[in-house]
Parts: structure tokens; C-alpha cells; sequence
């Protein structure tokens, strides 16, 4: 694991603020002109968390002068982490599904008018959900925390309730599936130290959640 130096810890408490609270601060401002969620709306969305996630390899490469192995990127033969990819998947649809039954939840007020977006957009959200999501929580906050002298519970724990309660926007029971599905996602991470299987996993289960059902609809 690569050290940080003097220099650039001042970058990394920057580049932790972004993978923090950039999407929790994003969603908030777009929010204030696009109460409701809308198509226009998603799109400002989603293309300011691009541009956050833009800004926060930019920190990576010239501001800490580190490599994106350090934060687990492209670590893992590229077979092995899609393998992995798909037996997080299935163990996120597990607990997913568990919770979901035993609250009776459907997705919510917001998880209807999620549904009512173009296909294309949703593919599009999901992808950056499960992309952005992972590097920003798992790979870069767990890795940075850890090298700022947090031990790996602390470093897993904070990023883990930032995200679940990050999720408070469509009702409790979200944030109950958030924070599950973080848990497990977390400990894959911590365990494996793939961040590319880590998003593969969480693409896969947002597809089968979000997208799947479209097509079905649609046949």
C-alpha cells in the first residue's frame, strides 16, 4: 500500500471530502431547482457526479502522485473480478431480496418515478451508480482513511453510514437496504481488495433491480 506524504495529505482530505459527501451535496443543489425528480433533473445529476468523479482522479494522479492501484483499481485479472462481480451480485440480491420481502418495499414514491424515466437514462444511472458509488466509498474513502492512520474498521464504518443514510431520500426501509447492501459490499471490498469486482456486483444487482423489469414490461 502506497504511504501519503506530507504534500500531498492536504489533496487526499480534499479528494475524501468529494468521495464523501460530493454526491450527497450534488443531489442536494440539483434538488433545489428539481424538487421533483425529473428527466432534466437526472441529467444535471448525473453529470455534475461525473464531473466529481473527473475532479477526484485528477487528485489521485497530480495532486497525491499516486497510481489508480492504490486505490484498488485494476488489481485483479479481469476475469477473476467479473467471476467475483457476479458472486457479490448474487449475495446483494439475497440480502436485497430479504429486506425488500420482510418490509413489503417496492421502491417507494421515488423508485416509481425512477421507473418512469427513459430506458436509456436508467441504464445509464444504474451504471454510474454501481461505477461512481465504489470508487468514491469503497476504493477511495476505505484506502484513504486507512492511510490517514484510521484503523480498517473505522475506515470501513464511516464511509458505510455516509452512504446508508446518504439513501434517507426515499424513506427508512432505503436506507436499511443501503446500509445492508453497503455492509456486504464493504466486506467484499476489505476481503478482496477488487474495486473493479466490487462495481461489477453492484451494476449487476441495480441491472436485475432497475432495468430487467423494464424489459419484461415492455415484452
Amino acid at each position: 500500500m502506497e504511504s501519503l506524504s506530507t504534500k500531498s495529505s492536504s489533496a487526499t482530505w480534499v479528494g475524501l471530502f468529494i468521495a464523501l459527501f460530493g454526491i450527497l451535496l450534488i443531489r442536494w443543489a440539483v434538488s433545489l431547482y428539481y424538487p421533483a425528480l425529473s428527466f432534466t433533473g437526472v441529467i444535471w445529476k448525473e453529470s455534475l457526479i461525473w464531473l466529481s468523479v473527473v475532479a477526484l482522479l485528477f487528485i489521485i494522479g497530480r495532486g497525491e502522485r499516486l497510481p489508480l492501484s492504490s486505490i484498488n483499481l485494476g488489481t485483479a485479472p479481469i476475469g477473476k473480478s467479473i467471476l467475483w462481480g457476479i458472486i457479490i451480485a448474487v449475495a446483494l440480491a439475497l440480502v436485497g431480496g430479504i429486506i425488500a420481502s420482510v418490509t413489503h418495499f417496492t421502491g417507494g414514491p421515488m423508485g416509481a418515478a425512477f421507473g418512469k424515466l427513459p430506458l436509456w437514462l436508467i441504464i445509464l444511472v444504474v451504471l454510474r451508480a454501481g461505477v461512481v458509488e465504489e470508487l468514491f466509498y469503497r476504493g477511495y474513502a476505505i484506502e484513504r482513511l486507512q492511510q490517514l492512520g484510521l484503523n480498517r474498521y473505522w475506515a470501513s464504518a464511516i464511509p458505510l453510514l455516509i452512504f446508508g443514510f446518504g439513501h434517507g431520500t426515499n424513506g427508512w426501509v432505503n436506507i436499511i437496504l443501503a446500509l445492508a447492501l453497503g455492509a456486504v459490499l464493504t466486506i467484499s471490498y476489505l476481503w478482496r481488495r477488487d474495486l473493479v469486482a466490487n462495481m461489477i456486483g453492484h451494476f449487476l444487482v441495480d441491472f436485475v433491480a432497475n432495468i430487467l423489469p423494464r424489459f419484461f414490461s415492455h415484452s
